[in-house]
């Protein structure tokens, strides 16, 4: 009999632990923001799940999907050549994708490390980010490089010029 209420009291208790991990359905006004050297601009599609509790980061989880093909660089003939076989390639890889592995607190905020798939290549990155609420709205905000070669993408020079800053921000709203 002990052994079956102390099962049950760990259930309800993980229960409740699951219970407090708040997902978020991510709103209008997200901006995916990238500059670099050869092409500066934003993707204007994304979607995600995503389950996070800033008192718990270990628990958390993202997943988030970006269409390749809402690349918006200011000129239409960069988007064309930025949607092509030599940059992107959006027909054969239409969505660049992200699946974190673990979150966990810093001193400044927080850090998810996962997999950024992008042309069909994954490699593990550390996105730094914050969580901030103001008036009852919520957003992440990160900010990171990504090696264009680490992806295949363009000619390399073993410059900085290879790296492409990526700025983020996300509002969302809570769904449970």
């Amino acid at each position: 009999m002990r052994k079956y209420l102390t099962l049950v009291s760990l259930l309800i208790m993980s229960g409740y632990v699951f219970a407090v991990i708040t997902g978020w359905r991510i709103a209008e006004g997200y901006q995916i923001r990238f500059d670099g050297k050869y092409a500066h601009g934003s993707f204007q599609k994304m979607e995600g799940n995503i389950r996070f509790d800033p008192a718990q980061p270990e628990e958390s989880r993202f997943e988030v999907w970006v269409d390749v093909a809402s690349i918006d660089t200011g000129i239409e003939l960069k988007n064309k050549h930025a949607r092509s076989d030599k940059w992107f390639d959006a027909e054969k890889y239409p969505r660049i994708s992200f699946v974190s592995t673990s979150v966990s607190r810093t001193d400044t905020g927080f850090v998810v490390r996962g997999d950024l798939e992008l042309k069909g290549i994954k490699k593990e990155v550390a996105i730094p980010f914050a969580f901030a609420s103001e008036g009852g709205q919520y957003a992440f905000y990160g900010k990171f490089k990504v090696k264009r070669g680490d992806f295949g993408i363009g000619k390399l020079s073993g410059k900085e010029s290879d790296s492409t800053a990526v700025e983020v921000s996300v509002p969302v709203f809570a769904i449970e």
